[in-house]
């Protein structure tokens, strides 16, 4: 995991280098720039090693030094794409960046139909500029064209100084300086199919346990957030089986039901487990410095980020990678809201829909709050042979009208690796189960009242502001950050969904 920056078209080394310095959370390892010499151009790259961490700094050139690459992410196949690369190319580190480049030297722009993994990377390729972004957008990548050059970096904060106008780099796409965007990969529409229970379960086991397996590809030490609850408690069951010990990592304020819940889980799998305590007054102080790295003020995204940001300050005292449960919710029917739509066919499609929107709140928020204490988060459930596979399961196994809780499928094919009482224990969000919703509502009550908040909302009226909370939070986005409007305009929001499902 790392923090990628770069101008294409102009040279701009002091402004890149710039970049680099407020993504050093991103990679605090070491840092390295190349500066084109077949045209105006300049990469930069901030590097937290996981792979070949003495030999993998980057940039990474190619064996005539022709081309050049920037990396962030890890792409989880380059231990079988190395073997047949090296018959024609000589490696000169065995991080699996360096297979990219190679890749891309014998496959052009479909080189990312090739790639297994999460990545957002860019590759000077003599006068030209080849860039891509992973099919969910699992990493983040935006961009900026000023004055006929091409900008980009993984933070908005990175960019905002320079550029007025900046775009998210879309999910799934590439970005040639000779052709433009191209689009690769769309979650794909694929219909239930109809198989028994158990044949949906065996596939269900057997797809996750792969797309763990895959993410503990590791030259450092990795570990799982265990929030007790099933999605965490699958995936750290599923790594403590092909690890000799797991580390996992909890947080929740004093007597908080996720704190007690992952006991109970740590104690089954016989994890190395840490718990920390967090308090409304440490909440307060450090909303701010929260909201920066989050890049964000949607109410719903920054609850979900104060525990996982103390979290992974947590995880960060043991591990540089860790695995999440992210994305189990919308492959799965978890939220509430799910509940409402009663239609089987239209409740797949918005879990389709769910998915395909997780690259700028929920993932954002793992990203974000991940490398604001340089660690890698790592989220096998939106392998997109899971996510395929998720689609094949028939909506009424993973929310059983009437019948089980949300979920179910995932309960069931899962239910002999953990205790009874968290396979089946009611579905409560990462804010609400560690008892952050509580600290919040407590102690910004009295930060902003509601008449206070109700000038708030129309003096920010463009913004939609929900609730007095919304606002605070907005308001400390504004101070946060010295020219905001760019990064504003780029704020996912969690809350908008299609009319059809509100």
């Amino acid at each position: 995991m790392c923090g990628i920056s770069g101008v294409w078209r102009a040279c701009q080394p002091a402004e890149v280098a710039e970049m680099m310095n407020r993504m050093v959370h991103r990679g605090p390892d070491a840092e390295g720039m190349y500066r084109s010499v077949h045209g105006p151009g300049i990469l930069g790259h901030r590097r937290l090693s996981i792979m070949d961490p003495k030999g993998g700094d980057q940039p990474i050139l190619n064996e005539r030094q022709t081309m050049a690459i920037i990396a962030n992410g890890e792409i989880y196949n380059f231990p079988k794409l190395r073997p047949d690369l090296a018959t024609r190319h000589r490696f000169t580190t065995t991080s699996d960046t360096e297979a990219v480049l190679h890749a891309y030297e014998e496959h052009g722009v479909s080189v990312v139909n090739h790639l297994d993994g999460m990545f957002a990377f860019a590759i000077a390729d003599g006068e030209n500029l080849f860039a891509a972004r992973d099919p969910i957008g699992i990493k983040p990548l935006y961009f900026s064209l000023k004055d006929g050059a091409f900008w980009f970096a993984s933070e908005l904060k990175a960019l905002s100084p320079y550029c007025a106008d900046i775009h998210e780099f879309p999910a799934g796409s590439y970005f040639h300086t000779r052709d433009g965007f191209g689009t690769f990969y769309e979650i794909p529409e694929v219909s239930p199919e109809n198989r028994s229970v158990k044949e949906h379960i065996g596939r269900l086991r057997e797809t996750l346990e792969a797309c763990v397996v895959k993410r503990l590809m590791s030259d450092v030490p990795v570990g799982a957030f265990l929030s007790g609850g099933l999605d965490s408690s699958v995936i750290t069951a599923i790594a403590r089986r092909h690890m000799d010990t797991v580390h996992t990592f909890t947080v929740g304020i004093e007597g908080s039901r996720d704190l007690e819940a992952a006991r109970v889980v740590a104690r089954h799998l016989d994890t190395i487990h840490h718990e920390y305590v967090i308090t409304p007054e440490e909440v307060v102080k450090k909303l701010p410095e929260i909201i920066y790295y989050l890049e964000s003020f949607d109410q719903d995204l920054v609850r979900s980020a104060i525990p996982c940001y103390f979290t992974s300050r947590l995880a960060a005292e043991e591990v540089k990678v860790i695995l999440t449960g992210e994305g189990a919710d919308e492959l799965f029917a978890g939220y509430t809201y799910y509940k409402g739509i009663m239609d089987q066919s239209a409740l797949s499609r918005e879990l389709r829909r769910s998915v395909s929107a997780l690259h700028n709140v929920n993932l954002q928020r793992v990203d974000r709050m991940t490398m604001a204490h340089s660690i890698e988060g790592r989220v096998p459930f939106l392998d997109l042979e899971m996510i395929k596979l998720g689609q094949m399961i028939p909506s009424d196994l993973k929310l059983p009208a009437g019948v089980g809780p949300e979920k179910w499928i995932l309960r069931k094919a899962f239910e002999d690796l953990l205790p009874h009482e968290i396979v089946w224990r009611d579905k409560e969000q990462f804010d609400e189960g560690s008892g952050t919703v509580d600290i919040v509502n407590a102690a910004l009550s009295k930060v902003m009242n509601d008449q206070e908040a109700a000038r708030y909302q129309r003096l920010h009226a463009k913004w939609n502001l929900r609730s007095p909370e919304e606002c605070h939070y907005h308001r400390l986005f504004m101070e946060v950050f010295d020219n905001p409007d760019p990064i504003l305009a780029n704020v996912g929001r969690w809350a908008e969904r299609p009319a059809w499902v509100a």
